[in-house]
C-alpha cells in the first residue's frame, strides 16, 4: 500500500466520522486493515489509523455497535496482535484490549490490558496510559 493511498483512504474515512456516519467510516476501516498489505506499512502508520479507528471515536461511539463496527474490530485484531507481539508497547496493549472488549472478549481483554500495565509501570507509573490501563481494567 502506497503512502498516498493510505492518506487518501483516512481523509474519506474522517469525513464519514464528522458526519457521524460509523457504518461508512467503520466499513471502510474494515477495507483498510483487512487489505494483506496493511501490516507491511510502517508500525506507526499502522498505529494511526488503528488509533482513529478504536481510541477517537470512542466518545462518539452508540452505546451499542453494530454488526459492521464490530466486523471492523475483529478485521483489525491480526494487525494489533502483530503490533503488541513485535514492538510490545504498552499503548498497542491498550488497543488490542479495547478491540478485544468491544468484541466481548472481557477476560482476554484483562490480560492484555495487564501486561500493557506491567510494561507500563516500569517506564513510567504516574503515566496517563497507566491509569487508563487501570481504569479499562476496572471497569471489566
Amino acid at each position: 500500500m502506497q503512502k498516498e493511498e493510505l492518506v487518501t483512504a483516512m481523509k474519506r474515512i474522517v469525513a464519514l466520522t464528522r458526519e457521524q456516519k460509523w457504518d461508512e467510516a467503520y466499513a471502510r476501516y474494515h477495507e483498510l486493515v483487512a487489505r494483506p498489505d496493511f501490516t507491511e506499512l510502517k508500525a506507526e502508520d499502522q498505529r494511526k489509523v488503528l488509533e482513529m479507528m478504536v481510541l477517537q471515536n470512542t466518545k462518539q461511539l452508540p452505546n451499542k455497535l453494530s454488526q459492521i463496527i464490530l466486523d471492523a474490530h475483529r478485521a483489525a485484531l491480526p494487525a494489533l496482535t502483530e503490533l503488541v507481539s513485535v514492538h510490545g508497547e504498552p499503548s498497542d496493549h491498550e488497543l488490542l484490549g479495547l478491540a478485544h472488549q468491544r468484541l466481548g472478549n472481557e477476560e482476554a481483554a484483562s490480560n492484555i490490558y495487564k501486561a500493557g500495565l506491567a510494561i507500563e509501570r516500569q517506564r513510567n507509573a504516574a503515566s496517563d496510559l497507566c491509569g487508563r490501563l487501570m481504569n479499562r481494567m476496572a471497569a471489566l
